[in-house]
């Protein structure tokens, strides 16, 4: 066993893009390998959902080992719904901190726009167990947050007004940063009265359709940001299964997995990146990654404490909400914009920011993983 470093990142902008899905991966990629310093590769591994349906476009492995001249080194897509970069990002690490190879670029990406809302509707859909009774009634994944954010008014006394607060508060991030699909201003009023989706979530509430891509490079040693530990859990697909629905066990067992293997507690977080695929998923992931106690997650958002100043600043990048959420690519982004805070080149740099966590969730909480990682010579 040895330390494992983040040495190099590159990712392109979020938004509706005219380049193919190779297009950007190869441009993320270039861009990672080049701030690395051109090292040897051992091995690929890319992050991506849905290539196949909504891009025309499958073993993305290999076309990056031969579009980037890398050989017939390994290469692998890894699939796991939204958490598809995240899972990739930790197949790497696991591998390089194992011996089994020095050096691995792990990329994630996905092209989403350029066809119609029903059938990229019909593709995001795939992440759930269509061959059961909830897929066969249509319910999505804005049904799914929506009915978990009504639970949630109900048992802790939040209202719509708190889900706003965290679509402006990740809007209002999102502006400073370059490679956010959403960079307007809003307004609390302005999200509030925005079309309704499913009842309580609004326009605001829900991660847009994004096109991108992200890649990162991992080495063994300590020339760069050290990842500390990740954590990996799965999840019931299916909400009948679920025993509390505002207690999405993944998140939080990958979490205690990846606290265990730092040995750290939430306390010592200085900067969080996770995911806010709904406003409301980022009120219950505060709450299951421990930074807040269980129906108190609204409580702290209204009092400013998921901002810069309070008790972690959350999502400093603008989250899925306004940053964008290309499926694949969003794992790998979280990753980038906590590397960059810990080196102290992120927008909304966050002061003397020494650990960070980023969690990434896939599909209705079937699967996540926890990564944190410390600045280098911290």
């Amino acid at each position: 066993m040895t330390g494992v470093s983040i040495i190099g990142s590159g990712i392109t902008t979020f938004g509706k893009k005219n380049e193919s899905i190779k297009s950007m991966l190869i441009k993320s990629c270039r861009d990672a390998l080049i701030e690395a310093g051109r090292p040897k590769v051992d091995a690929v591994f890319v992050g991506n959902f849905a290539s196949g349906p909504l891009a025309n476009q499958e073993i993305l492995g290999s076309v990056l080992t031969n579009e980037l001249g890398l050989g017939s080194i390994p290469s692998l897509k890894v699939e796991g719904a939204c958490a598809s970069g995240g899972l990739a990002f930790r197949q790497a690490y696991q591998l390089v901190k194992a011996g089994e190879y020095n050096t691995v670029l792990v990329a994630g990406a996905e092209k989403m726009t350029g066809m119609d809302t029903e059938k990229i509707t019909k593709s995001i859909n795939l992440a759930m167990d269509n061959d059961s009774n909830e897929g066969a009634s249509g319910l999505t994944f804005a049904g799914f947050f929506g009915v978990l954010a009504n639970r949630y008014f109900y048992e802790y006394g939040a209202e719509k007004k708190h889900l706003a607060m965290v679509a402006l508060k990740n809007r209002q991030y999102a502006i400073s940063n370059p490679i956010a699909h959403f960079r307007k201003e809003t307004s609390l009023h302005e999200i509030m009265n925005a079309r309704t989706i499913t009842d309580p979530l609004g326009l605001f509430d829900c991660s847009p359709i994004s096109d991108g891509a992200a890649a990162v490079v991992l080495q063994k040693g300590e020339n760069g940001v050290e990842i500390l530990s990740s954590g990996q859990s799965s999840g019931s697909p299916l909400m009948q299964e679920v025993k509390n629905l505002l207690h999405i066990s993944a998140t939080y067992e990958s979490a205690k997995i990846a606290y265990k293997a730092a040995g750290l507690e939430p306390k010592d977080i200085d900067v969080v990146e996770l995911h806010d695929c709904f406003s409301m998923t980022e009120i219950v992931a505060i709450e299951e990654l421990g930074f807040f106690e269980k129906g108190k997650g609204w409580e702290a958002v209204e009092k400013g404490l998921t901002r810069h100043g309070g008790t972690v600043p959350v999502n400093t990048s603008g989250g899925l909400l306004s940053k964008g959420h290309p499926i694949g690519a969003t794992g790998i982004a979280q990753i980038i914009q906590i590397v960059d805070q810990l080196n102290g080149k992120a927008c909304n740099q966050v002061e003397n920011a020494r650990i960070g966590l980023a969690q990434n969730l896939g599909g209705t909480g079937a699967y996540s993983t926890v990564h944190i990682l410390r600045r280098k010579g911290a």
